[in-house]
């Protein structure tokens, strides 16, 4: 291929510079000897006519007058031919021919997709095959999946699995038969991979009409799941999600390579199982550079559309979940994203009543997604887990196990790392070291709470730097009257709106079990009486919840506590909540005769009611109700005792640790808040390793043994000394 030589533009020469003429001696003229030199040879009698005149400038013609002349080298790149010659296939230049010895065509060896069939193959031409079986008389070659030939010889020389290189010799379409021989290629070859040219398939395309029909599907791996028999690959698409069944040895995961979030090619032959859509899978490849970019694209783009709740509706009128909404919002499209990319999704929750009914509320909307988008039975037990918490905050006891079960699950079954949701706990500065950790591992985390955040700047608290998603009513000035389980509600039906009817009473149960009194408690209790649950009935359920919670302890308890809940059969609820309820009475009743004789009280002189009670020595251990239930049970006693507008304070304190209650009179008229006098204390016993916190009127302290007297005493004097 010739083309101009860009060195010298065509000329076949470079000028290097320019030097003075060696004829004129850079005057630009004839000298007369030069003159005289030219004209030596003419005749005499022609010399004698021709008159020289001395004045005459004649221009030297060899630099044409100008003093100069130019210095040429040939040019070493076209050797002054002005022109290249050019391979035709890389554009290396060469000197004869049209291809360099690197590009000489070579002779080309195909290798089949595991999709190709005989229709696929042409006479004469080379296959690189595997050999799966050895005779006597020749050697079967599998040149794809579902397409092998005979290469007839006496006593090959080769094995099952050898790699050879064959030619079509003849190809007999009605019989499926492929003859083939020797192939005389032995190296420099060109390998060419050969693809079935099957149109994309869009996953949402696929229908029971489809049955039976080759497709090719190209989507993001979301779980790969190993059975006794094939390997379980589920892949989503813009569209909708199925599964690829791929065979190998049982119990053998096959495309050990492939990873999850990977963006592969499936193409197979689709089939019914188990009354869901499956492929058959003849191959599943990965794909890499734009093909797979263009692809992930698309695919986030349409989850995260799919993924926007479609009704945010509210239960009730409430100027503050107004205000929350676009929290709730975010936090129901983060748990659906969550369900729609294949994650599995951790709930921990509070084991109270707020806690339970929020956990639950959240539970019950995510399950039948989980179902209808995975076709394991037991989809709704790996990918979702609901795991309740004592303490009100996410301590390093649960993160220890949460993280180490999910980087387990990674590990062992290749699933992603979870969606971490904390409900009725998550908001406070003594959650920031749990929710640190979590985020080393970069995993998502939505909050929902309604516990005392610390101080409000600009809708944002501490422990906004390790969350995702927040949603607490004080960010936007609300208090906790707004329970933690009426959030749950309001989110879980924004996440699936299905299950709206079956969890109107549990923000009832609740904002009963929580103690919280305000406007939206009592819309919620109302709710709950329109459907058959009065506020008596609710005080049972809240009791009996925490009662079985007791027992229950980190185990979640899932069928029990739906029974409790009347979200399974109404009759065994009735009965199974006035077993318990009547239980737990009985056994409140022998805790509170053994504390109230040795209750405390001693009216200040702000008015405010003191009631102090060693739960170390005056209550029953390791029974229910717990030294926080006690506590809460005997501040109850004092409230009917003296009225819920008399200022009342409860402390129950052990060897090191103290529980606090306090009547909403003492917020209203002392602005009384839990955790800004734990935060004094801190300051000064530094050396009593106080911790804690809680609402604005029921809390918790943790502290040293040795210094428990100097920190009650400390508490005590703040109490006494609150002004109105």
């Amino acid at each position: 291929m010739k083309k101009t030589c860009i060195e010298c533009k065509g000329k076949g020469y470079h000028v290097l510079s320019y030097k003075i003429c060696e004829k004129c001696h850079g005057t630009g003229v004839k000298s007369e000897l030069n003159l005289k030199n030219h004209v030596k040879n003419i005749s005499n009698q022609a010399l004698k006519h021709f008159e020289l005149d001395e004045e005459q400038e004649v221009p030297c013609s060899i630099c044409n007058g100008r003093g100069e002349i130019e210095v040429k080298e040939t040019c070493n790149e076209c050797q002054g031919q002005g022109e290249l010659n050019q391979c035709k296939k890389c554009g290396k230049t060469i000197k004869t021919g049209d291809y360099c010895p690197e590009c000489q065509e070579k002779p080309k060896v195909y290798i089949l997709h595991s999709n190709c069939d005989v229709e696929d193959l042409e006479l004469g031409e080379n296959y690189r095959g595997k050999i799966s079986r050895v005779e006597n008389y020749g050697v079967f070659v599998s040149l794809s999946k579902s397409l092998f030939g005979l290469l007839r010889m006496k006593s090959p020389p080769y094995q099952k699995g050898d790699e050879i290189i064959v030619k079509i010799i003849d190809i007999k379409q009605r019989k499926g038969e492929v003859d083939l021989t020797h192939s005389n290629i032995k190296e420099c070859y060109e390998l060419v991979k050969l693809k079935k040219n099957i149109p994309r398939t869009r996953i949402g395309d696929i229908t029971k009409k489809t049955i039976g029909k080759n497709v090719s599907l190209i989507g993001e791996l979301i779980q790969i799941q190993q059975t006794s028999g094939p390997t379980i690959f589920t892949v989503t698409d813009e569209t909708d999600t199925t599964w690829a069944a791929a065979f190998d040895e049982p119990g053998v995961r096959v495309y050990p390579h492939l990873d999850i979030g990977n963006i592969v090619e499936v193409t197979g032959e689709v089939n019914l199982h188990g009354g869901k859509i499956q492929i058959e899978s003849e191959a599943i490849e990965r794909l890499h550079g734009p093909e797979s970019l263009e692809a992930r694209k698309r695919i986030d783009e349409a989850i995260d559309k799919k993924a926007e709740p479609e009704n945010t509706e509210l239960l009730i009128e409430s100027e503050v979940l107004n205000d929350l909404r676009g929290r709730m919002t975010a936090s129901a499209k983060a748990i659906r994203r969550a369900v729609l990319d294949g994650r599995s999704i951790l709930v921990r929750h509070h084991a109270d009543a707020d806690g339970i009914c929020a956990g639950v509320a959240i539970e019950k909307a995510v399950v039948p997604l989980l179902k209808e988008i995975n076709n394991s039975n037991d989809a709704e037990w790996h990918f979702f887990k609901r795991a309740p918490s004592k303490a009100p905050f996410y301590e390093l006891e649960d993160v220890v196990k949460d993280l180490s079960f999910a980087l387990e699950d990674m590990e062992r079954h290749g699933q992603k790392l979870p969606l971490l949701v904390l409900m009725d706990n998550g908001s406070t500065e003594e959650d920031i070291l749990a929710l640190m950790k979590v985020k080393i591992y970069n995993i998502e985390v939505v909050v929902v709470d309604h516990h005392y955040p610390g101080e409000v700047d600009d809708g944002r608290v501490a422990v906004d730097d390790y969350v995702d998603v927040h949603v607490n009513p004080y960010l936007v000035g609300g208090d906790s009257s707004i329970t933690t389980g009426a959030l749950a509600v309001e989110i879980a039906k924004m996440i699936n709106p299905e299950v709206r009817d079956k969890l109107l009473h549990l923000p009832g149960i609740a904002a009963v079990g929580d103690h919280a009194r305000s406007k939206e408690a009592e819309k919620y209790i109302e709710i709950a009486a329109d459907k058959g649950y009065d506020r008596d009935d609710l005080e049972k359920i809240a009791t009996t919840v925490d009662f079985e919670a007791f027992y229950l302890r980190f185990m979640n308890g899932r069928g029990i506590i739906d029974t409790i809940l009347g979200l399974s059969n109404r009759e065994k609820h009735q009965k199974l909540v006035d077993a318990l309820y009547n239980e737990s009475q009985r056994r409140v009743d022998w805790q509170l005769k053994a504390a109230l004789p040795n209750l405390k009280t001693q009216k200040l002189h702000n008015n405010i009611v003191f009631n102090v009670l060693d739960v170390e020595k005056y209550a029953h251990k390791f029974t229910f109700p717990a030294p926080g239930k006690t506590c809460g049970y005997v501040h109850d006693h004092m409230v009917q005792k003296y009225g819920e507008e008399q200022p009342i304070v409860t402390l129950a304190y052990g060897p090191d640790f103290a529980v606090i209650r306090a009547t909403d009179a003492v917020n209203e008229i002392f602005s009384f808040n839990l955790n800004n006098i734990i935060s004094k204390l801190m300051v000064q016993i530094p050396e009593a390793g106080i911790d804690g916190g809680g609402h604005e009127c029921a809390g918790s302290l943790k502290f040293v043994e040795g210094l428990s007297r100097e920190v009650l005493s400390a508490f005590a004097s703040e109490v006494a000394s609150l002004k109105s």
